[in-house]
């Protein structure tokens, strides 16, 4: 990774982990938020974090006003509430044969690359979580040997540009080249979508969804509508760290419907404790991503003729818990009684 230039913009709970591993692996890479009191505590004491592992590691952090480079890659971690004007915004930070690695939620690719060109945008699914609990200190709530990450890019990205990124990725852990970007990008949302989801709604971590029996029953329904929406707009759900989820979690009577639901805990054992970003953003007081995770789900299902009740009402109860007049509270897994 000789003299590439490389930050990570929306630097908050992920991103802090991503450059914290990359720094203490030997890369050099800015950590870039528009949080101030979190970037003076990085500068000032290094990116603690906690949770399954346990270092502090010295960064260079900077606010968006202190950017004076360009860079060869830039890793893109924030909302995609303002994508066009963050994208549009970093372009001018771009090299001339720089790229933007998106790792958001949803399907953020083609609108990135409406803006900067296919030949400078890369999409990144990532397979693990965090929550930043004060500024300064994360915790990871992954199990630390199950961290990976899922790469692609677009047309006209070099081998020499996807090679330069999966290396420094690789000094956090297990990149996966992958050939079938969208179908990651749909496997990614499906689980976003049901465990980020109603995780959200019961104000509850992965677990608090996987092992209660009333909200497996309708996160067995979430991905059902998630895998049929999918297929119908011609993805092919990519395996999410080696296991096949279609074949896992789809059904087509009572049956397969109820051995699907008894596989969820196992499945999502490892990752238990995430607690979806989209709760700790109700709970800082910030709007959450819900358009970009289910109402995608909601939006495809529309263009091609699939139900998604599951869903819609999952985009519905959110939306009430951001404006106030829901708290997400366990309770609220009943809002789904007459959908079952």
């Amino acid at each position: 990774m000789k003299n590439v230039s490389c930050a990570i913009y929306g630097a908050g709970s992920l991103g802090t982990v991503l450059g914290a591993y990359i720094t203490k692996n030997g890369g050099k890479i800015d950590l870039i938020n528009r949080n101030k009191a979190h970037i003076a505590v990085l500068k000032e004491k290094g990116a603690v974090i906690k949770g399954t592992v346990n270092m502090t590691v010295p960064v260079t952090a900077i606010t968006p006003d202190e950017m004076s480079k360009k860079y060869d890659v830039i890793f893109l971690m924030t909302k995609q509430l303002f994508n066009k004007e963050v994208v549009t915004m970093l372009k001018d930070y771009l090299t001339e044969n720089g790229v933007i690695v998106t790792l958001q939620n949803g399907i953020p690719e083609p609108g990135i690359a409406e803006i900067v060109g296919a030949e400078h945008t890369m999409g990144c699914t990532v397979e693990w979580g965090a929550a930043l609990t004060e500024p300064g200190v994360c915790t990871l709530t992954s199990d630390a040997e199950s961290l990976s990450f899922h790469m692609g890019k677009m047309e006209g990205i070099s081998d020499e540009q996807f090679n330069t990124v999966k290396e420094i990725l690789e000094l956090m852990c297990t990149v996966h080249e992958e050939t079938n970007l969208i179908g990651a990008r749909w496997s990614k949302l499906l689980i976003n979508a049901t465990f980020s989801g109603l995780g959200t709604v019961v104000g509850g971590v992965f677990g608090d969804v996987s092992e209660n029996k009333d909200a497996r029953k309708v996160a067995v329904r979430c991905m059902k509508e998630c895998i049929d929406v999918g297929h119908a707009a011609g993805a092919v759900f990519a395996p999410v760290q080696g296991k096949d989820i279609t074949k896992l979690f789809y059904y087509t009577n009572p049956v397969k419907r109820a051995i699907a639901t008894l596989l969820v805990p196992i499945a999502m054992k490892k990752h238990r404790l995430i607690e979806p970003s989209m709760l700790q953003d109700l709970k800082n007081g910030k709007p959450c991503e819900i358009d970009a995770i289910n109402g995608v789900v909601c939006e495809w299902g529309r263009k091609c003729g699939i139900p998604t009740p599951i869903n819609d009402r999952i985009v519905e109860v959110i939306k009430k818990e951001q404006a106030g007049e829901l708290k997400p509270e366990a309770s609220n897994i009943r809002l789904f009684d007459d959908l079952l």
